[in-house]
């Protein structure tokens, strides 16, 4: 069967107007069977320990992930249609911005560094904070904030409703056609499919002790044996559970000044309280805290030793712990192509 291409539209504000121009071309499935599978090396393989691989086969709906992907990339989701959810989250340059902070409309800067979008499916809650229990309800923060796209979801589906290409998408995969539903659901989709499995550390979990070098194989022991593993665990290695920022030791002061979960809570218990963040692709996604304060990994490695663990790291330790966190970097599978 022939392909139709969807189109996504973007806007840019000129001193006489809006202008609207076409810039992304997505191929939509005509197949009848609405989802794909993605296959690598390993299928379904159980790993016990304190990191589990990340799964190398995703089912997931085709058109729904192609048209999240459009909407993921497209400004008109933002109140001056300047910025989009690819802004702040560069899916190709390890899914955060390479930002301290990120700058929203009227160019106005929050006050968190974008944690990376790749990979957020496994993460438990969504948020340094952890305020969102589902991707779905994550979309909704950036989308409402004044400061990053200040608009609202029916906003985004009166502009949507302008545009034919939108509308035949909508119309398509759901009988009620552009809702705050369909939006979320479309975007859900799509973030589901950032996933990157067959890092080294994946791969030598399942058995390839070729995967790692040796500094690499030391920096696994000493993550393990330091307690590093306490916090960054999981399918997600982070992203499990919230942790205090300087449970043993003192932390630089102003990686203090953010309150964390304290500011949803409001309970002392929760005061510099942040979900643990994913260590996956770590080495792409300076600069590190929720701040993004800190642009040295190694520097990361040091302040973390010594203020959730108490130790006081070698130069040898830092290093191979550094080499270590390089192996977290796996292959990007964004799993709707542009070809």
């Amino acid at each position: 069967m022939q392909a139709r291409y969807f189109i996504t539209l973007s806007s840019a504000l000129l001193a006489c107007g809006i202008l609207v121009f076409f810039y992304y071309l997505l191929p939509l499935s005509d197949t009848s069977s609405t989802t794909a599978r993605l296959d690598t090396t390993y299928q379904n393989i159980s790993v016990d320990g304190p990191i589990q691989p990340i799964p190398t086969s995703l089912t997931y709906d085709v058109n729904w992930a192609i048209l999240g992907k459009a909407l993921f990339h497209s400004p008109l989701l933002s109140g001056d249609n300047t910025v989009s959810c690819s802004s702040c989250h560069l899916v190709d340059f390890g899914g955060d911005d390479g930002f301290p902070v990120s700058t929203g409309i009227n160019n106005q800067t929050g006050s968190r560094n974008s944690p990376t979008v790749l990979n957020a499916t496994f993460n438990f809650r969504q948020f340094w904070d952890g305020r969102s229990p589902t991707l779905a309800h994550q979309a909704l923060g950036p989308i409402t904030n004044p400061l990053e796209m200040g608009t609202s979801l029916q906003s985004i589906i009166q502009k949507l409703k302008q545009y034919d290409e939108f509308r035949v998408a909508f119309d398509e995969l759901s009988s009620s056609g552009i809702t705050s539903e369909n939006i979320l659901q479309a975007l859900t989709i799509y973030e589901q499919t950032l996933i990157t499995p067959n890092a080294p550390i994946d791969q030598y979990l399942l058995g390839d002790n070729s995967a790692l070098t040796e500094q690499q194989q030391r920096g696994w022991l000493k993550f393990q044996q330091f307690g590093c593993v306490s916090c960054h665990q999981g399918r997600n290695i982070g992203g499990n559970l919230f942790q205090k920022l300087g449970r043993v030791d003192s932390v630089p002061s102003h990686l203090l000044l953010d309150e964390g979960r304290y500011e949803i809570t409001q309970q002392e218990k929760d005061r510099n309280v942040f979900k643990v963040p994913s260590l996956r692709n770590i080495a792409l996604t300076s600069p590190y805290f929720h701040d993004g304060s800190i642009v040295s990994l190694k520097e990361a490695v040091k302040i973390m030793a010594r203020a959730q663990l108490g130790r006081q790291l070698s130069d040898e330790d830092v290093d191979d712990l550094v080499a270590l966190l390089h192996s977290f970097t796996g292959i990007k599978h964004e799993l709707v192509s542009n070809e």
